[in-house]
């Protein structure tokens, strides 16, 4: 049992969006799966409130940093390439190339710097929170693959959490999330403040996503419910969040801002659910199933069905090891938005405002979003709510 256990939760760790109706194709062309013949270095901030030495022990302080992150010229979509033993290559693997340690004012400024310039949609941030036991590196080359197979376009940055590193010490990491709700709310308020930000985009995974859902339920009391208008998509991968108490987080959030990837063979979230007592896990909802279809319905979000596209035996990581989903996952993300397409981000005194006016766009024909036939909340093209 606990062999079966420990195979079962490292999917948390391992290293599509197949809607309920639709496939991947239509949302738009991202069929070429050429490798670009350079690597590419990504620039990605870290807040991580795990320990100095970056191991599993719960350190109360945040501790920032702007990190380069080299992605190889090989790289194939839905891979994170790491050696199987021995030093990285960066010709074949993700590494590190450059670290600097900020502190918080050097932190808000450099976000700032980043932004300054970008248009529209590049104007985004994005926040990566992983999920349990996954390790530090583990963490940095997630987000860098994501940035890299989904093409934003943005700012990225990593909220690292003590995720533990012992696969049986669930309930420990379930802890060191709560300890970090305030460090990722505080996060989310100085982004919705800061100059130049277009949207704040999230993506969670596994507990993550609990965490997440937290600091936006906290960060909504402190009567920031959309972050000043700036929050967008929230995207929560194989929610290990138990079905009331994500209704009680919901209570505190506009719905229409969350999509759920769910699937129905994820081994890890079948274990979880027995760990809980067996509570039902949003991300194990079934929408082929009338009762599970229903209470999908009454959430009121976005849902994509990824049960026909997992990938491995325990597949609880297919949001971002299946090329297809994590390239319709940028595209969700990093759709542009008519209404700021040309709005700049401008450094220094005279940051973008309502005040701002810009030439609209024509306006595109509205997507049609299908329905299966018992009606439950669906998604192609443009997800239904």
């Amino acid at each position: 049992m606990l062999l079966g256990l420990s195979m079962i939760l490292a999917g948390c760790a391992s290293s599509g969006l197949t809607d309920i109706s639709t496939k991947v194709a239509s949302i738009g062309d991202f069929s070429s799966s050429a490798a670009p013949a350079t690597a590419r270095t990504i620039s990605a901030f870290v807040v991580s409130t795990r320990s100095p030495d970056h191991k599993a022990a719960t350190d109360n302080n945040a501790h920032l940093s702007l990190q380069m992150i080299s992605v190889p010229p090989g790289h194939q979509a839905g891979q994170m390439e790491k050696p199987m033993f021995g030093a990285p290559d960066p010709n074949k693997h993700f590494v590190i190339t450059a670290k600097r340690e900020l502190d918080d004012a050097t932190f808000k400024a450099e976000i700032e710097s980043h932004l300054s310039g970008r248009i529209g949609s590049n104007r985004d941030v994005l926040i990566f929170v992983h999920g349990f036991n996954t390790s530090y590196d583990d963490a940095r080359f997630r987000l860098a693959q994501i940035v890299a197979d989904g093409r934003f376009g943005g700012v990225p940055v990593l909220f690292t959490w003590p995720a533990t590193s012992n696969l049986l010490d669930y309930e420990a990491a379930k802890e060191s999330a709560a300890a970090s709700r305030d460090a990722l709310a505080k996060l989310l308020q100085e982004l919705a403040v800061a100059p130049g930000v277009g949207r704040v985009q999230i993506v969670a995974h596994s507990m993550g996503t609990w965490l997440a859902m937290e600091a936006l339920r906290e960060t909504a009391i402190a009567g920031m419910p959309d972050l000043n208008g700036r929050l967008g998509n929230v995207m929560l991968a194989a929610p290990d969040i138990d079905l009331s108490v994500f209704r009680a987080q919901l209570a505190r959030i506009d719905a229409s801002h969350v999509s759920v990837l769910v699937s129905a063979n994820d081994r890890a979230l079948s274990i979880s659910q027995r760990l809980a007592g067996n509570r039902q896990r949003v991300g194990a909802l079934d929408p082929r199933n009338p009762a599970d279809q229903d209470a999908l319905r009454q959430l009121g979000v976005k849902v994509y069905d990824l049960s026909g596209d997992s990938v491995g035996f325990i597949g609880h990581d297919t949001y971002a090891d299946a090329p297809e989903i994590v390239r319709q996952l940028g595209a969700q993300i990093g759709a542009p938005r008519i209404q700021d397409a040309n709005v700049q981000s401008i450094l220094g005194d005279r940051p973008v405002s309502s005040e701002v006016t810009t030439e609209p766009l024509p306006a595109t024909a509205p997507a049609t979003a299908a329905t299966t036939p018992g009606g439950a909340a669906t998604a192609s093209a443009t997800p239904a709510r």
